[in-house]
């Protein structure tokens, strides 16, 4: 619930892949080589085994040119590292660091726990992440060289038409009912007395663990954070990047098994055990509460918006003009209200992707209807009262212009990025050096022009 919600778009492979043991033959001659030099990078065959036993691993189905497939992945990631050291495109140690934490939190998640992990992978947690580190790195720098190339690509209404005219009419998709949202966002003041109640009560708990209690223990009974609380309030092992800026602040400064004083962070209220710190990575459990809102303030909450919501039926003012001068939710206040689709980063969502409460506020809305006051949820799990106005609806059909432009000028500016990325590594492979391997120039790549330099 800490944990900061960051997007993360790795345009290449973002797999797990971890150094195998050398594969050696029963008369011990070691088999691995170098399949491919592209520059000064390299790509070895225990590379394109790797990543065929992650894609068997994944039940997935395998084509019989895989090897070939993934080659030709591996030598367009080198290509782009190779490009971004000419290039002097670089990629930050906080953002890999950053990264590789990420990953390998979502990864202990997935198998259960660093022991786990470190049996699996028969390495310490300090070995799997110096390992990862580099794969990391290297991924990174590519998709950062990807986004240098193809960052001034932009479509004009033209080209938009042309994409859509290309596409054939009997493979166009079905669109579900679409909605367009602006919300008015009211959080209910907290009296100063339930905030003394949760300082006092996280203090306690503090008393009692000096005294000789089970941190993990209260944890489990009090903590109001579903994501730790069962775990007794335990993280696991996190960069300060990672957390919310004043909860790592405090955690970091902690020496093993020292408790917190009372932290405020969004969340809530919190006290902080340290379990213990591996570099600039740390492991520790906490305990949140999160003071109630009384049943008078969320009334007080609710009258206020039913009077904003008067002024705007009135048209005395516009919703976005209600929006700069009343709404609480910093994320959509300036824009005017208008919701972002967390999955698609567009305005567009359809119902399942709503949150209930605001699906329901809708039901009934014509377009450019306002709802009700109702009470909902913020992405902290806070109580807050809202107003939302149908700004758009659109019925099922089959997509075109006139209702999806937004839709497919993203989809023409990929298929331009496509363009531009296929135009670029013409020109570089051709003024890159490149050697294949005798035992893969059979192979069918998609871009024909790795097997015409004249470097082969």
């Amino acid at each position: 619930m800490l944990i900061k919600i960051r997007k993360t778009a790795i345009g290449l492979s973002a797999m797990l892949t971890l150094a195998l043991p050398s594969m050696a033959q029963d008369n011990g001659v070691v088999i691995d080589k170098v399949v491919a030099i592209i520059g000064r990078q390299i790509v070895m065959y225990s590379d394109i085994e790797t990543q065929k036993m992650q894609i068997k691993a994944q039940n997935y189905a395998v084509p019989e040119d895989i090897d070939c497939q993934i080659l030709e992945q591996g030598m367009y990631q080198k290509l782009l590292v190779n490009q971004a050291i000419v290039d002097t495109v670089e990629v930050s140690e906080t953002q890999v660091n950053a990264e590789t934490d990420r990953r390998i939190n979502y990864y202990v998640s997935q198998i259960g726990s660093e022991e786990k992990l470190e049996e699996y992978y028969k390495k310490s947690m300090d070995e799997i992440r110096e390992d990862l580190l580099d794969i990391v790195k290297e991924q990174l720098t590519a998709q950062n060289m990807e986004d240098e190339v193809t960052r001034n690509v932009t479509v004009t209404p033209q080209e938009v038409r042309d994409c859509f005219k290309s596409l054939p009419k009997d493979s166009l998709p079905m669109i579900n009912t679409e909605f367009e949202i602006e919300q008015l966002s009211v959080s209910p003041k907290i009296e100063e007395t339930e905030i003394l109640r949760i300082k006092d009560r996280l203090r306690e708990f503090k008393d009692r663990v000096a005294k000789g209690e089970s941190f993990a223990t209260l944890a489990v009974l009090y903590s109001e954070d579903p994501g730790s609380a069962m775990k007794g309030g335990e993280l696991g092992f996190m960069s300060r990047n990672d957390l919310v800026a004043e909860f790592s602040a405090v955690a970091f400064n902690l020496v093993p098994n020292e408790v917190s004083k009372v932290v405020k962070t969004e969340y809530g209220y919190h006290i902080i055990q340290l379990i213990e710190k591996r570099g600039e990575r740390m492991n520790c459990r906490h305990i949140l509460l999160k003071p109630q809102i009384s049943a008078n303030e969320k009334k007080n909450a609710m009258l206020r918006l039913d009077t904003i919501r008067q002024k705007i039926v009135n048209k005395e003012i516009t919703f976005k003009e209600a929006c700069w001068m009343f709404s609480d939710d910093e994320d959509t206040r300036l824009n005017g209200g208008v919701m972002l689709n967390p999955y698609t980063g567009t305005s567009l969502f359809e119902a399942e992707q709503l949150d209930p409460k605001v699906a329901t506020a809708i039901r009934n809305l014509e377009v450019g209807e306002i709802s009700k006051p109702f009470e909902a949820e913020d992405d902290q799990g806070n109580t807050v009262c809202k107003i939302v106005l149908l700004r758009s609806k659109t019925s099922p059909h089959k997509a075109n212009l006139a209702q999806d432009y937004q839709r497919i000028q993203n989809l023409a500016i990929e298929k331009k990025k496509g363009d531009v990325l296929e135009d670029w590594l013409a020109k570089t492979i051709e003024s890159t050096y490149i050697k294949i391997d005798d035992d893969f120039k059979k192979c069918k790549f998609h871009n024909k022009e790795w097997l015409k330099t004249d470097w082969q």
